[in-house]
């Protein structure tokens, strides 16, 4: 098995044809994602989101259909895949990524607490998600 990072995932999933890089890149990338044992990190997940919104736009939804064609992929494994399936969802229902996937994360604690994350905290509790989001202080 071979974990990749998310400069892989960003080139198999982005189509850059302005970026030269990429042009070179591309081809490698799906030759590594064909590989028999794959492994995403959910660190890489985390870093994906972050790289598609900021540098290609992604919306939610662009976002969680890259990552629902990666989970079905029988070659990968991704870490912790039954939370990372839930913040897809919390995530298009109106969740920040991070904060989705923090919270499905924790799903065996009583409560997520932060400081200063009102929004984070209401728009959980809008979506009925658990744990809990509870303001510290």
């Amino acid at each position: 098995m071979i974990a990749v990072d998310t400069n892989v995932l960003a080139r198999f999933y982005v189509d850059d044809p302005g970026d030269p890089e990429a042009r070179k890149q591309r081809p490698a990338a799906r030759r590594v994602l064909e590989g028999p044992s794959i492994f995403v990190p959910l660190t890489v997940l985390l870093e994906l989101e972050w790289v598609l919104r900021a540098f290609y736009d992604f919306e939610p939804p662009d976002y969680a259909a890259v990552v629902n064609h990666l989970l079905g992929l029988s070659n990968v494994a991704v870490e912790s895949r039954a939370a990372v399936m839930a913040a897809i969802d919390a995530h298009v229902a109106g969740l920040d990524f991070a904060d989705a996937l923090h919270l499905c994360s924790s799903h065996h604690c009583r409560a997520l607490v932060t400081f200063d994350d009102k929004r984070f905290a209401r728009r959980a509790q809008r979506l009925g998600l658990q744990p809990e989001v509870q303001m510290a202080g």
